[in-house]
């Protein structure tokens, strides 16, 4: 695809390279002289909205993925700091579990008032009131929900709440930054990942967008000589529009944003990618990692066996180990190296291959360590791990589970080290948690991964993992060599560098770190004046 250029000005960029994260105390300290600036997050999706946002707030729950996690945690910091937040999102009212048909006629009038104070506003359409899901698995669902989210957004969200700042999530909020740079309204747009939709214009506006107003600032799969010549048959790439309408973006790493400005993704499409290095030439474009839920820390987690903090972490893993080893078949030995595999089983992504084929040289190398390799995830490759613990007996040292939420959690309290080597990683969660309950992660070095994860050193005491630099079977071979290595050491030596671990962990990988540094953008975007376009 190619398109032409929309002038970006210096109002628009939000300062040169990243943006400085800082302790913020007040609204006023965060915003200068814009001490509450009203800021509209639009998200598909997102885990938890927190109590007084509004009418129904602890019912609104629709998760797909990270973005969900991110969502909540941005909306819930900036609310308790007092900020005048705002959040858009599809009324699900299936995954919500509200049925209104049982609602009493009183219930009814309330259901549907729009109180005057409430933040939480539900874009009203019958395309997801009845979804189970936050995405389709029919290709063709996906761009009709997109479309009357954003129908309802543009036409009637945005209107009521007048923000000052609009922050968009992904390609299901794609054409939102070019309505709102017609609107003159600064704007955040986050990529989650690197997923898209193309539809014609004449059918974004037969869905009851009239995009006839900011047409312009649209992502066309070529330059469009006109609105007429290029309404029915010019396509529009959702995920581009969005990077290339928006004042400022982020990437949910900064290795990422990094690696794809120097092409070495080729799943990355040529005009992404030339959209988002417009964006880093200008200085408009940051990476900010995610951070984990606050349902993962060892302490407070129900899901586990045995709480544990860093004081007491070593009884606490070994009762969840022999729980973990009960729950799964596994033998049981308290002392025996846990490895824990928690993502999808997607070779194309999560380097699963790699480990099937090392896993019998692995698991025999290490047979008299009493290694022990638990895998608790779905996908494609699973099937290729079940004949490998068929084939060579090792029902006992191998388990290899449908993905479940409470088992997984058991998982990363019980294992000594979690195996996390993707080929490309946005961001990634797992090596996050993995260090907070003490699982050391053995990781391919890519994106969020480089970011989270630094080779420990035992002798210098800095590291919280293992890291392996080249994408191949003997790349993760070599890293839980390592991680073997580190296993044999002195009891007290390897105890004091996990609990360092855990320790650092829980001051670094929080939801106020990351939101702490999306009040930075909206810092810098709130104190340049935009340059109106028309």
């Amino acid at each position: 695809m190619v398109r032409r250029r929309v002038r970006t000005s210096a109002a628009d960029a939000a300062g040169q390279g990243e943006v400085t994260a800082k302790t913020t105390h007040s609204m006023s300290e965060v915003f200068g002289k814009r001490a509450n600036p009203r800021i509209l997050v639009v998200t598909p999706e997102i885990t938890y909205l927190p109590p007084g946002m509004g009418n129904m707030a602890n019912r609104l729950t629709a998760k797909a993925g990270g973005l969900a996690d991110v969502s909540a945690s941005l909306v819930s910091a900036l609310f308790e700091m007092g900020a005048d937040v705002h959040v858009a999102l599809p009324h699900y009212r299936r995954m919500f579990h509200i049925e209104v048909a049982n609602l009493i006629s009183d219930e009814l009038r309330i259901y549907q008032s729009k109180l005057p104070h409430t933040r939480i506003h539900l874009a009203e359409d019958r395309a997801f009131y009845y979804r189970d899901e936050v995405y389709s698995n029919y290709s063709e669902d996906n761009p009709k929900i997109a479309t009357a989210f954003q129908r309802e957004v543009l036409n009637n969200i945005i209107p009521r709440v007048n923000p000052d700042l609009i922050h968009c999530n992904d390609w299901m909020t794609g054409l939102i930054p070019a309505a709102a740079r017609r609107m003159n309204i600064p704007c955040l747009f986050t990529l989650h990942n690197i997923h898209t939709h193309e539809l014609p214009l004449a059918v974004i506006e037969d869905r009851g967008i009239d995009a006839a107003s900011f047409w312009k600032y649209l992502y066309f799969k070529y330059p469009p000589r006109s609105y007429e010549e290029s309404r029915a048959g010019n396509v529009v790439d959702l995920l581009a529009s969005g990077i290339f309408a928006s004042h400022f973006i982020n990437t949910v790493s900064p290795s990422f944003l990094r690696e794809i400005v120097e092409g070495q993704h080729d799943f990355i499409p040529g005009h992404v990618r030339n959209e988002i290095a417009s964006k880093v030439r200008a200085g408009c474009a940051v990476g900010i990692l995610n951070s984990p839920d606050a349902t993962f820390h060892p302490q407070t987690d129900s899901m586990i066996h045995a709480r544990f903090s860093s004081s007491d972490f070593v009884a606490g893993k070994r009762a969840n180990k022999l729980d973990f080893q009960a729950k799964t078949g596994l033998a049981a030995n308290p002392d025996a190296p846990l490895f824990f595999w928690p993502s999808r089983l997607d070779p194309i992504q999560k380097g699963c291959q790699l480990l099937t084929h090392i896993l019998h040289d692995v698991v025999s190398a290490y047979w008299d360590d009493g290694i022990q390799i638990a895998i608790v995830a779905n996908g494609s490759y699973q099937k290729h791990f079940h004949d490998i613990v068929r084939a060579h007996d090792f029902y006992d040292r191998v388990c290899v589970c449908d993905f479940d939420d409470p088992l997984s959690h058991l998982g990363y309290a019980a294992s000594d080290f979690t195996l996390v080597p993707s080929r490309f990683e946005p961001c990634g969660l797992p090596q996050m948690v993995s260090c907070l309950y003490g699982s050391l992660p053995v990781v391919h070095e890519t994106g969020g991964l480089k970011d989270t994860v630094e080779h420990i050193s035992v002798e210098n005491s800095t590291g919280n993992g293992f890291v392996f630099r080249v994408f191949d079977a003997g790349g993760l071979r070599w890293a839980i060599d390592r991680a073997m290595d580190f296993h044999r050491l002195p009891a007290p030596v390897r105890e004091a560098q996990t609990r360092r671990v855990m320790i650092e962990s829980a001051g670094r990988f929080t939801h106020q770190v990351t939101a702490r540094r999306y009040f930075d953008i909206y810092e810098e975007m709130l104190k340049r004046p935009l340059v109106r376009e028309f």
